[in-house]
């Protein structure tokens, strides 16, 4: 009969929960989930359509976690570690499901008018349920550049596109994005509303 070796460690010190995580620990395994789970879970649901899609993404990644752990180096943040793993995930998730199919040309995009100073006046939430509407391939690349920081150039190499399609699918995500809050928040382009939601 196969037991897990159990390891001593301090519940507080992540680096002796990694270790332990190393040794295939299930309590330091649960321990490390628990610490982490709203980080990754907020990343996956940036990159996902619905509660269900972010939670396929959220169990991949943290299972990657556990086969790979033993290649994290701990003179390094384990949040970026894990935030690398989790963008990864949603990628391969979306092709492996075929959500990147039917690219767009490469046309001339002509932005509408828009007062940028009304997302500061709409909650984190609200801008995430409007994210989660753009279509897979306009979310990730807006996700990746606005919110996780890659350059445009670093996104066509990981999704394999050229530069000139991931601008192109920037642009696009933008005016969409536009689009759904104009539609979503009318009365803020009008000026009528002066609140700020907190």
């Amino acid at each position: 009969m196969f037991f897990r070796k159990k390891t001593n460690f301090t519940e507080d010190d992540l680096e002796e929960v990694i270790q332990a995580c190393r040794s295939n620990d299930s309590r330091a395994q649960r321990i490390l989930f628990q610490q982490f789970f709203g980080y990754a879970k907020g990343i996956s649901l940036r990159y996902s359509s619905s509660m269900e899609e972010a939670e396929d993404i959220l169990n991949e990644s943290f299972l990657k976690v556990f086969q790979h752990i033993d290649r994290y180096d701990l003179t390094q943040p384990f949040k970026a570690w894990l935030r690398t793993i989790v963008v990864n995930t949603a990628i391969s998730y979306y092709r492996k499901h075929q959500k990147f199919h039917g690219e767009i040309g490469l046309d001339t995009i002509s932005e509408p008018s828009f007062d940028e100073s009304v997302i500061d006046q709409i909650s984190a939430e609200e801008i995430l349920d409007l994210v989660q509407q753009l279509k897979p391939i306009y979310r990730t690349v807006f996700t990746m550049h606005v919110v996780d920081g890659y350059q445009l150039r670093e996104i066509a190499d990981v999704l394999n596109f050229n530069e000139a399609t991931v601008r192109s699918h920037f642009a696009r995500a933008r005016t969409r994005l536009q689009e759904l809050i104009r539609h979503s928040y009318p009365l803020f382009n009008e000026g009528k509303v002066e609140h700020k939601f907190k």
